[in-house]
């Protein structure tokens, strides 16, 4: 273990993909395509499917404006993820370490190092859930084999970071198949689906709609994205002169806000099929993936509806797996600038998730796992401010940022979405503890 200065997180993939020099637009967007389909799956990753299951079948088509919201608010901050990376040469750990203080640093890698546990905890558990649904394994066991995915990530970034990115893509497009298939199945209303994406003053006056719509909100935006994105969008080797990290800035934006727009697509999708499938048909208590695999075959009378559900889980719980281990390897490098070898980082990681689940599906039974799922969340929007608000202050900040400082407008609209995501998540946390 070394703690060598100024160097980047993730070494061995820094600025190891060309950029071409030529002025071709679809060369150049294909060669910066990649890191915004790994923060992608943050945003569809099995914490996400619980509450726009529960929000669908409640509430039919009503919180589809909520889904929209959230993501819009994920492509600005994402947004900010690539100025900072590539403007400032640094993720946001690393801006982290070099403007607070050696105390406030540690308790923010503490705290993040918390919530990236949790995180993966989650989508541990709705890969293991996955395999229980599709082949009948336990969960013991399923925890067991989802941690194996480690070893595929050590081997693909062996061979060069597009193939983990190509992995990726594959899995968020399975999901995304898997779920036009659900759709299709479902024949949802189509003018129910556009007039649920219109603001309602209802999902504010009713306070059981309010808490489901936070908790979509709290479930959407990770903050261990923040950190990931930041750093990913260093593997283009573009050239460091003005034009070119204004060029950088401006395909990494594409990239993320094309990924996120597929995100939206599928969490959209999962909310839709629910609320055709359980709520016109009256079944309006529907909250847990696994009555939803189990209901889904038999409400929709096609055999295969129940299967293609639980291979898009295992789908998503996979592809956010690899990246929540990758954020994890960051954060500490930022933060700390230890450079621990990549499997043994990968290995920590796991283990902080493996172990909880274990333990709490061992003593408290498999029942127990949504409860689990819902608590990481909870975890999760507790860490939520303390990644938001150093990347609207870095990206604002005109001596760290240059001519690439946020401009007014931007600054403006960043400010008041961290103000209302800080606000929405700490409203969720205080219902979560009293409730």
């Amino acid at each position: 273990m070394t703690s060598p200065k100024n160097k980047p997180s993730l070494p061995e993939v820094h600025r190891s993909i060309k950029v071409p020099n030529s002025n071709g637009f679809w060369r150049k967007m294909l060669a910066y395509a990649g890191p915004g389909y790994l923060v992608s799956v943050g945003y569809i990753d099995p914490g996400n499917w619980a509450t726009d299951i529960a929000g669908g079948a409640k509430f039919g088509y009503g919180l589809l404006t909520v889904i929209l919201l959230s993501n819009l608010m994920a492509i600005l901050l994402q947004s900010l993820c690539v100025r900072l990376g590539v403007a400032t040469g640094r993720d946001l750990a690393q801006a982290c370490r070099d403007y607070f203080s050696p105390r406030v640093s540690f308790c923010l890698w503490v705290l993040c190092e918390i919530a990236i546990a949790a995180c993966d905890l989650a989508e541990l558990l709705g890969s293991a859930i996955a395999l229980q649904l599709l082949f009948g394994i336990p969960l013991v066991w399923g925890v067991c084999i989802t941690a194996l995915d480690v070893l595929v990530l050590l081997f693909l970034q062996h061979k060069g970071f597009r193939y983990t990115e190509a992995l990726v893509i594959m899995l968020v497009a399975t999901v995304g198949f898997c779920f036009m298939a659900e759709i299709l199945f479902s024949h949802p209303d189509i003018k129910g689906i556009l007039l649920g994406y219109l603001p309602k003053k209802e999902i504010v006056q009713n306070s059981e709609i309010l808490y489901i719509a936070i908790g979509i909100l709290g479930a959407t935006v990770m903050p261990h994205n923040l950190y990931l994105h930041s750093s990913i969008v260093q593997t283009r080797a573009w050239q460091p002169n003005t034009e070119k990290r204004w060029e950088a800035i401006k395909f990494g934006t594409m990239d993320s806000t094309f990924a996120l727009s597929l995100a939206l697509f599928i969490n959209s999708a999962i909310l839709i099929v629910s609320a055709a499938t359980f709520h016109f048909s009256g079944n309006h208590n529907v909250a847990e993936i696994q009555d939803a695999y189990k209901l889904l075959s038999p409400l929709l009378g096609v055999s295969a509806a129940s299967a293609i559900f639980g291979i898009a889980l295992l789908a998503s719980g996979q592809s956010s797996t690899l990246t929540a281990t990758l954020a994890g390897q960051i954060v500490m490098e930022g933060f700390l600038q230890f450079r621990f070898p990549s499997w043994l980082r990968r290995l920590i990681t796991r283990l902080l998730a493996i172990i909880p689940a274990l333990i709490t599906i061992i003593i408290f039974g498999e029942h127990s796992t949504s409860r689990l799922i819902i608590l990481s969340q909870v975890i999760l929007s507790l860490q939520l401010p303390f990644a938001v608000i150093p990347l609207v202050m870095f990206t604002s900040n005109r001596r760290l940022m240059g001519e690439f400082v946020n401009p007014l407008w931007l600054k403006s609209l960043a400010w008041g979405v961290a103000m209302i995501i800080v606000g929405l998540n700490v409203w969720l946390l205080l219902q979560s503890i009293l409730g």
